[in-house]
Protein backbone atom coordinates (compact mmCIF):
# COMPACT_ATOMS: atom_id res chain seq x y z
CA UNK A 1 0.00 0.00 0.00
CA UNK A 2 1.23 3.21 -1.08
CA UNK A 3 0.82 6.47 1.42
CA UNK A 4 1.47 10.25 0.19
CA UNK A 5 3.48 12.47 1.55
CA UNK A 6 1.04 14.77 1.78
CA UNK A 7 -1.23 12.52 3.85
CA UNK A 8 1.60 12.26 6.32
CA UNK A 9 2.23 15.74 6.91
CA UNK A 10 -1.47 16.74 7.64
CA UNK A 11 -1.31 13.66 10.06
CA UNK A 12 2.10 14.95 11.42
CA UNK A 13 1.03 18.47 11.69
CA UNK A 14 -2.63 17.57 13.15
CA UNK A 15 -1.21 14.97 15.75
CA UNK A 16 1.62 18.21 17.29
CA UNK A 17 -1.31 20.13 17.84
CA UNK A 18 -2.51 17.34 20.10
CA UNK A 19 -5.31 15.52 17.52
CA UNK A 20 -5.33 12.27 18.96
CA UNK A 21 -7.33 10.96 16.04
CA UNK A 22 -4.90 12.21 13.89
CA UNK A 23 -2.06 10.38 15.30
CA UNK A 24 -3.91 6.99 15.88
CA UNK A 25 -4.22 7.07 11.55
CA UNK A 26 -0.55 8.40 11.40
CA UNK A 27 0.30 4.91 14.03
CA UNK A 28 -2.01 2.56 12.26
CA UNK A 29 -0.37 3.32 8.58
CA UNK A 30 2.73 2.71 9.84
CA UNK A 31 2.85 0.26 12.90
CA UNK A 32 3.07 -2.72 10.44
CA UNK A 33 6.24 -1.53 8.59
CA UNK A 34 7.77 -1.03 11.71
CA UNK A 35 6.73 -4.29 12.83
CA UNK A 36 7.96 -6.40 10.53
CA UNK A 37 11.74 -4.87 10.20
CA UNK A 38 11.21 -5.27 13.93
CA UNK A 39 10.44 -9.13 13.16
CA UNK A 40 13.06 -9.62 10.34
CA UNK A 41 15.07 -8.64 12.95
CA UNK A 42 14.49 -10.30 15.97
CA UNK A 43 12.47 -13.65 14.99
CA UNK A 44 9.71 -13.34 17.83
CA UNK A 45 6.69 -11.77 17.49
CA UNK A 46 6.44 -10.91 21.08
CA UNK A 47 10.27 -9.10 21.04
CA UNK A 48 8.91 -7.37 17.77
CA UNK A 49 5.62 -5.86 19.16
CA UNK A 50 8.13 -4.79 22.31
CA UNK A 51 10.08 -2.97 19.78
CA UNK A 52 7.47 -1.52 18.02
CA UNK A 53 5.73 -0.25 20.54
CA UNK A 54 8.85 1.39 22.11
CA UNK A 55 9.93 2.81 18.62
CA UNK A 56 6.31 4.58 18.31
CA UNK A 57 6.52 6.10 21.53
CA UNK A 58 9.61 7.04 20.83
CA UNK A 59 8.90 8.81 17.43
CA UNK A 60 5.15 10.38 18.86
CA UNK A 61 7.58 11.90 21.89
CA UNK A 62 9.38 13.57 18.90
CA UNK A 63 7.31 13.88 16.63
CA UNK A 64 7.32 17.72 16.71
CA UNK A 65 11.25 17.09 15.76
CA UNK A 66 10.54 15.94 12.77
CA UNK A 67 12.26 18.53 9.88
CA UNK A 68 9.86 16.50 6.80
CA UNK A 69 13.98 16.24 5.10
CA UNK A 70 13.23 12.55 4.61
CA UNK A 71 9.82 10.42 3.86
CA UNK A 72 8.09 10.03 7.54
CA UNK A 73 8.62 5.83 7.13
CA UNK A 74 12.24 6.95 6.53
CA UNK A 75 12.81 8.86 10.04
CA UNK A 76 10.69 5.99 11.62
CA UNK A 77 12.98 3.14 10.52
CA UNK A 78 15.81 5.05 11.70
CA UNK A 79 14.66 5.43 14.50
CA UNK A 80 13.68 1.82 14.48
CA UNK A 81 17.32 1.03 13.39
CA UNK A 82 19.16 3.07 16.07
CA UNK A 83 16.81 1.70 19.24
CA UNK A 84 17.27 -1.98 18.40
CA UNK A 85 21.31 -1.36 17.96
CA UNK A 86 21.24 0.06 21.55
CA UNK A 87 19.24 -2.43 23.05
CA UNK A 88 20.01 -5.81 24.35
CA UNK A 89 19.93 -8.93 23.02
CA UNK A 90 16.85 -10.77 23.56
CA UNK A 91 16.50 -14.64 24.61
CA UNK A 92 15.78 -15.77 20.62
CA UNK A 93 19.35 -13.93 19.60
CA UNK A 94 21.35 -14.99 22.77
CA UNK A 95 20.39 -18.66 21.55
CA UNK A 96 21.60 -18.52 17.63
CA UNK A 97 25.55 -18.27 18.07
CA UNK A 98 27.51 -18.53 15.18
CA UNK A 99 26.43 -20.09 11.23
CA UNK A 100 28.67 -23.47 12.03
CA UNK A 101 26.54 -23.94 15.64
CA UNK A 102 23.04 -22.64 13.83
CA UNK A 103 23.09 -25.55 10.88
CA UNK A 104 24.64 -28.35 13.29
CA UNK A 105 21.84 -27.74 15.64
CA UNK A 106 19.55 -28.05 12.61
CA UNK A 107 21.28 -31.42 11.51
CA UNK A 108 20.95 -33.08 14.98
CA UNK A 109 17.18 -32.80 14.62
CA UNK A 110 16.29 -36.58 12.83
CA UNK A 111 15.01 -36.64 9.49
CA UNK A 112 11.82 -38.34 8.42
CA UNK A 113 10.33 -39.35 5.17
CA UNK A 114 7.07 -37.74 4.57
CA UNK A 115 4.26 -39.45 1.69
CA UNK A 116 2.93 -37.27 -0.84
CA UNK A 117 -0.59 -37.50 1.42
CA UNK A 118 1.58 -35.78 4.34
CA UNK A 119 3.69 -33.27 2.19
CA UNK A 120 0.05 -32.16 1.14
CA UNK A 121 -1.60 -32.60 4.46
CA UNK A 122 1.55 -30.49 6.08
CA UNK A 123 2.38 -28.33 3.67
CA UNK A 124 1.43 -25.16 5.56
CA UNK A 125 3.75 -26.68 8.65
CA UNK A 126 6.33 -27.37 6.22
CA UNK A 127 6.45 -23.62 5.14
CA UNK A 128 6.41 -22.36 8.48
CA UNK A 129 9.65 -24.53 8.80
CA UNK A 130 11.57 -23.48 6.20
CA UNK A 131 10.38 -19.27 7.07
CA UNK A 132 11.61 -20.36 11.01
CA UNK A 133 14.67 -22.32 9.51
CA UNK A 134 15.83 -18.87 7.62
CA UNK A 135 14.27 -16.70 9.13
CA UNK A 136 17.31 -17.88 12.43
CA UNK A 137 19.44 -17.68 9.30
CA UNK A 138 19.54 -14.02 9.40
CA UNK A 139 20.16 -14.17 13.24
CA UNK A 140 23.73 -15.78 12.67
CA UNK A 141 24.59 -12.35 11.28
CA UNK A 142 25.67 -9.65 13.32
CA UNK A 143 22.90 -6.96 13.89
CA UNK A 144 24.21 -3.96 11.89
CA UNK A 145 24.78 -6.73 9.08
CA UNK A 146 21.38 -7.88 9.83
CA UNK A 147 19.65 -4.62 9.51
CA UNK A 148 21.67 -4.06 6.13
CA UNK A 149 20.75 -7.48 4.38
CA UNK A 150 16.74 -6.97 5.51
CA UNK A 151 16.57 -3.67 3.86
CA UNK A 152 18.84 -4.06 0.99
CA UNK A 153 17.85 -7.11 0.40
CA UNK A 154 14.83 -8.40 1.54
CA UNK A 155 12.90 -4.81 1.35
CA UNK A 156 15.07 -4.06 -1.70
CA UNK A 157 15.50 -0.27 -0.19
CA UNK A 158 17.33 1.63 -2.58
CA UNK A 159 21.28 1.94 -1.17
CA UNK A 160 20.52 5.53 -0.85
CA UNK A 161 17.73 5.41 1.17
CA UNK A 162 19.70 2.56 3.08
CA UNK A 163 22.76 5.17 3.73
CA UNK A 164 20.71 7.35 5.21
CA UNK A 165 18.89 4.90 7.61
CA UNK A 166 21.90 3.99 8.91
CA UNK A 167 23.69 7.01 8.92
CA UNK A 168 26.81 5.67 6.44
CA UNK A 169 27.91 6.72 3.28
CA UNK A 170 26.25 4.76 -0.01
CA UNK A 171 29.72 2.90 -0.58
CA UNK A 172 29.67 2.01 3.03
CA UNK A 173 26.31 0.47 2.86
CA UNK A 174 26.78 -1.32 -0.33
CA UNK A 175 30.33 -3.27 1.03
CA UNK A 176 28.50 -3.77 3.90
CA UNK A 177 25.11 -5.28 1.94
CA UNK A 178 28.16 -7.29 -0.07
CA UNK A 179 30.19 -8.79 2.93
CA UNK A 180 26.63 -10.06 4.41
CA UNK A 181 25.13 -11.49 1.78
CA UNK A 182 28.40 -13.49 0.89
CA UNK A 183 28.36 -14.91 4.80
CA UNK A 184 24.56 -15.31 4.36
CA UNK A 185 24.73 -17.19 1.09
CA UNK A 186 28.46 -19.41 1.47
CA UNK A 187 26.73 -20.99 4.44
CA UNK A 188 23.15 -21.83 2.95
CA UNK A 189 24.95 -23.17 -0.29
CA UNK A 190 27.28 -25.46 1.90
CA UNK A 191 24.24 -26.11 4.25
CA UNK A 192 20.89 -25.37 2.79
CA UNK A 193 18.67 -28.24 0.76
CA UNK A 194 16.77 -24.84 -0.77
CA UNK A 195 19.29 -23.42 -2.46
CA UNK A 196 21.85 -26.49 -3.22
CA UNK A 197 20.40 -29.43 -4.02
CA UNK A 198 23.41 -31.61 -3.01
CA UNK A 199 22.92 -30.39 0.43
CA UNK A 200 20.75 -33.23 2.58
CA UNK A 201 18.71 -30.83 4.39
CA UNK A 202 15.06 -30.50 3.41
CA UNK A 203 12.18 -28.70 5.28
CA UNK A 204 9.79 -31.50 5.01
CA UNK A 205 12.48 -34.20 6.76
CA UNK A 206 12.31 -31.89 9.68
CA UNK A 207 8.72 -31.73 10.11
CA UNK A 208 7.62 -35.10 11.45
CA UNK A 209 10.29 -34.48 14.15
CA UNK A 210 9.41 -30.68 15.02
CA UNK A 211 5.40 -31.98 15.40
CA UNK A 212 6.57 -34.54 17.71
CA UNK A 213 8.83 -32.78 19.72
CA UNK A 214 6.23 -30.07 20.19
CA UNK A 215 8.40 -27.37 18.70
CA UNK A 216 5.96 -26.65 15.73
CA UNK A 217 2.31 -26.57 15.67
CA UNK A 218 0.69 -27.04 12.97
CA UNK A 219 -2.74 -25.95 14.71
CA UNK A 220 -1.16 -22.87 16.15
CA UNK A 221 1.56 -21.55 13.26
CA UNK A 222 3.89 -18.71 14.21
CA UNK A 223 5.21 -17.20 10.94
CA UNK A 224 3.31 -18.70 8.34
CA UNK A 225 -0.09 -17.01 9.39
CA UNK A 226 -2.23 -13.80 9.53
CA UNK A 227 -0.48 -12.42 6.31
CA UNK A 228 -2.06 -11.36 3.14
CA UNK A 229 1.07 -10.62 0.97
CA UNK A 230 4.22 -11.06 0.70
CA UNK A 231 7.82 -8.80 1.68
CA UNK A 232 7.92 -8.25 -1.93
CA UNK A 233 5.12 -7.27 -2.72
CA UNK A 234 5.57 -4.16 -0.66
CA UNK A 235 9.44 -3.76 -1.11
CA UNK A 236 10.30 -0.28 -2.29
CA UNK A 237 11.44 -2.03 -5.74
CA UNK A 238 9.72 -4.63 -8.09
CA UNK A 239 10.47 -8.37 -6.19
CA UNK A 240 13.14 -9.99 -8.41
CA UNK A 241 12.12 -11.54 -11.56
CA UNK A 242 12.34 -15.20 -11.34
CA UNK A 243 15.71 -16.26 -13.24
CA UNK A 244 17.91 -19.64 -13.11
CA UNK A 245 20.55 -17.12 -11.06
CA UNK A 246 21.72 -18.47 -8.48
CA UNK A 247 21.73 -14.87 -6.34
CA UNK A 248 17.73 -14.55 -7.29
CA UNK A 249 17.08 -17.94 -5.85
CA UNK A 250 18.58 -16.66 -2.74
CA UNK A 251 17.02 -12.95 -2.48
CA UNK A 252 13.59 -15.12 -3.53
CA UNK A 253 13.77 -17.35 -0.40
CA UNK A 254 13.67 -14.20 2.07
CA UNK A 255 11.10 -11.89 0.08
CA UNK A 256 8.72 -14.46 0.28
CA UNK A 257 8.28 -14.74 3.81
CA UNK A 258 5.36 -13.51 4.81
CA UNK A 259 4.27 -9.56 5.41
CA UNK A 260 2.57 -9.90 8.81
CA UNK A 261 0.10 -7.86 10.91
CA UNK A 262 1.23 -8.29 14.57
CA UNK A 263 -2.26 -9.87 16.37
CA UNK A 264 -1.56 -7.56 19.22
CA UNK A 265 -1.85 -4.26 16.83
CA UNK A 266 -4.57 -2.73 18.49
CA UNK A 267 -3.48 -3.66 21.88
CA UNK A 268 0.13 -1.69 21.25
CA UNK A 269 -2.21 1.26 19.78
CA UNK A 270 -4.35 1.31 23.21
CA UNK A 271 -0.88 0.61 25.08
CA UNK A 272 0.49 3.84 23.21
CA UNK A 273 -1.87 6.37 23.84
CA UNK A 274 -2.52 4.86 27.66
CA UNK A 275 1.36 5.73 27.61
CA UNK A 276 2.29 8.47 30.27
CA UNK A 277 5.07 10.42 28.39
CA UNK A 278 2.77 10.52 25.72
CA UNK A 279 -0.45 11.67 27.49
CA UNK A 280 2.30 14.61 29.27
CA UNK A 281 3.15 14.91 25.27
CA UNK A 282 -0.27 15.71 24.11
CA UNK A 283 -1.47 17.80 26.89
CA UNK A 284 1.44 20.38 26.28
CA UNK A 285 0.49 20.49 22.97
CA UNK A 286 -3.13 20.87 23.67
CA UNK A 287 -2.48 23.41 26.09
CA UNK A 288 -0.28 25.33 23.58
Amino acid sequence: MNYTDSTDLSLINESVKGNKFALKNLIIRHQIYIFNLALKLTKSTEDAEDLTQEVLIKAISSLSNFKHKSKFRTWLYRITVNHFLNSKKKNTELNVVDFESYFNAIDQIPDKELTDFEKTEYSETIEEIRINCTAGMLLCLDREQRIIYVLGEMFRIDHNLGAEIMGISKGNFRIRLMRAREDLYNWMNKRCGLVNKENPCRCSKKTKVLIEKGIVNPNKLIFNHGYKKKVYDLSEKKAVQITDTVDDLYVQIFQSHPFQESLNASKIVDEIFNNDVINLVFNHNSQS
